[in-house]
């Protein structure tokens, strides 16, 4: 029987490219591009995109571009291109010193549009947007010829330098392809290629006062870049035929053509509960819904990242969706699964207490302490085990007692006898409360027979609960995070409808006074640990030894349609 197991099916890139490949469309090579605009942080529906483009080229030995879109410096900024390269570092995608700018083009951009000029292919419209808009007709309807359109070339080439030459207030005049008014594909019918914005640029400065329309521009990069496959979301389908016009135009009566890359399209990536839209992701930073982009509620790589998300379990759940020609959108359960999956295999597993209930072991010495070992992680032998201090007065969760304990409720309440984790048996003898009546401490037994779990009579309990020395315990914030949104689709409101309206008032909890194990208070932000049956936790970026800070990454297990269904 061989050995080589069966060969993984491919997605209809993969099918493309592979079909490149054997016929020689490329000389054999594969070239893609992640070609992010800065004027926003990069979200999970990115992280598809770019790990799709830098995989394909790294599977057939060829070259992986990262290129800023930065054609509209109005919405541009230096903050969003940092955080760009920081989020494709931390995926994992390597450029490999391929690191591009539309900017860096700018000068063949408009070599290229003066071509266009000469031979009657474009022409500048002194229309305003308004006016250019309903003129441009409807689907069944054809547009209306500008006024403009039969401009003298020598006419279009003297406007031009005079807009280049910053004459011209902001959106006095365009300069617009002439393709087809008439044409039942409204993106061919005398799109604008170039608009004046007297705006500085992050990385131009002041330099020019015109810039590239993204239909114009976008091409032109991939074709300079050398790019073979231009891949891009699905709403750029109908956008693929002025992408082949700009290139042929300028390619038409040129005894040497520029290159021709194959645009080809997927599908985006859409998440349950919450939304992907950068324009709306922006209004939720700048309306204070959250805390800013890195805000650990949101699907922004940095959010992720800050929440305590693996760039592993992104490429993992990555792979898992797959590419598709169809949009549909993707339960976040399935998120949250590749993470729980990553992090079980490599989180170390600690004791922390989110709301904290005193124990008092009665018969265990005062002033003792005592050193137990607990294993960092069952799932990795390799991990060993640490040292946790025990003493006389513990705290467990206050969900772990009950005085009146309902049907099956197997854990600590008056009688019943429970095991604290690699610790001892106890048995909870008494009840204490303040003077409103609420329970505070918590009197109990311990068996010092059962150091280390287990009783030498052979005898069992039914239930073993985490705890904390409360002598050694450090006190913490812990924020525990659930959905941003309620609704699974927060775009889908009624017209008229506010969006927001979904917003989940509880996507935050914020416990300010939990107990810790003594070890996690050097916790560095970012590590990554399994609070043991309360989920999987990450240091802040807030944390300090001083004060530490959790957030709670993912529950051990999905819990989110359990409150939903009883809700």
């Amino acid at each position: 029987m061989s050995s080589s197991g069966p060969k993984a099916s491919l997605n209809f890139i993969e099918e493309i490219v592979e079909e490149d490949l054997r016929t020689g469309r490329w000389d054999g090579r594969v070239h893609t591009r992640f070609p992010p605009e800065p004027n926003g942080y990069l979200h999970i529906g990115h992280a598809k995109s770019i790990l799709l483009n830098w995989g394909l080229a790294r599977r057939h030995g060829g070259q992986f571009n990262l290129r800023f879109d930065d054609t509209n410096p109005v919405k541009e900024e230096q903050e969003y291109v940092d955080s760009i390269i920081q989020d494709v570092q931390w995926l994992g995608a390597d450029w490999e010193g391929r690191l591009f700018f539309a900017s860096d083009y700018f000068d063949q951009m408009c070599q290229w549009a003066i071509e266009l000029i000469e031979k009657g292919k474009a022409y500048v419209c002194d229309l305003t947007s308004e006016q250019v808009s309903a003129m441009r007709g409807a689907p069944t309807r054809p547009g209306q010829e500008s006024p403009y359109r039969n401009r003298s070339v020598e006419e279009n080439l003297d406007l031009f330098r005079r807009m280049r030459a910053g004459e011209f207030p902001d959106g006095a005049r365009t300069l617009r392809a002439k393709i087809d008014m008439a044409s039942p594909n409204l993106n061919l019918r005398d799109p604008i290629m170039y608009r004046i914005l007297h705006t500085p640029h992050h990385r131009t400065g002041d330099r020019w006062c015109i810039y590239p329309m993204y239909d114009w521009a976008h091409g032109l990069e991939d074709s300079i870049e050398g790019i073979t496959h231009s891949i891009c979301t699905l709403e750029f389908e109908n956008h693929r035929p002025l992408y082949d016009w700009f290139i042929d135009a300028i390619n038409e009566g040129r005894p040497e053509p520029i290159h021709h890359p194959r645009q080809i399209e997927f599908a985006r990536l859409a998440l349950t509960h919450t939304v992907m839209s950068k324009r709306r992701l922006l209004e939720l930073v700048r309306e204070h819904h959250v805390r800013g982009w890195d805000d650990p509620r949101m699907p922004t790589i940095a959010g992720l990242r800050r929440r305590g998300h693996t760039p592993e379990a992104i490429r993992e759940f990555c792979q898992r969706i797959g590419v598709a020609k169809a949009n549909s959108t993707v339960d976040i359960a399935q998120l949250e699964d590749c993470v729980r999956e990553d992090l079980n295999r490599r989180a170390p597993r600690r004791m922390a207490v989110l709301r904290p209930l005193r124990v008092v072991l009665t018969n265990y010495p005062e002033g003792q302490t005592e050193q137990l070992e607990a294993v960092n992680n069952p799932e990795n032998p390799d991990a060993g085990s640490r040292p946790v201090p025990f003493s006389r007065v513990l705290y467990i969760e206050r969900d772990d007692f009950r005085e009146v304990p309902p049907p099956k409720f197997h854990r600590l309440s008056p009688g019943k006898e429970v095991r604290l984790r690699c610790a001892y048996f106890v048995t909870c003898q008494e009840a204490v409360r303040d003077a409103a009546g609420e329970i505070i401490e918590l009197r109990c037994t311990y068996d010092p027979a059962t150091r280390g779990g287990s009783a030498p009579d052979g005898r069992k309990v039914k239930a073993t609960i985490h705890w904390v020395s409360a002598e050694h315990a450090v006190q913490a914030e812990v924020r525990l995070f659930d959905h941003l949104f309620r609704a699974a689709d927060p775009s889908g409101v009624p017209e008229g409808g506010d969006w927001r309206q979904s917003l989940n008032p509880h996507s935050l909890e914020t416990i300010g006074d939990a107990r810790l194990e003594p070890g996690l208070a050097a916790a560095g932000a970012g590590e990554r640990f399994q609070f043991e049956r309360l989920g999987y936790f990450c240091a802040d970026l807030d944390t300090s030894p001083q004060r530490p800070v959790f957030n709670r990454i993912v529950t051990l297990r999905d819990t989110w349609a359990k409150i939903e269904r009883r809700s």
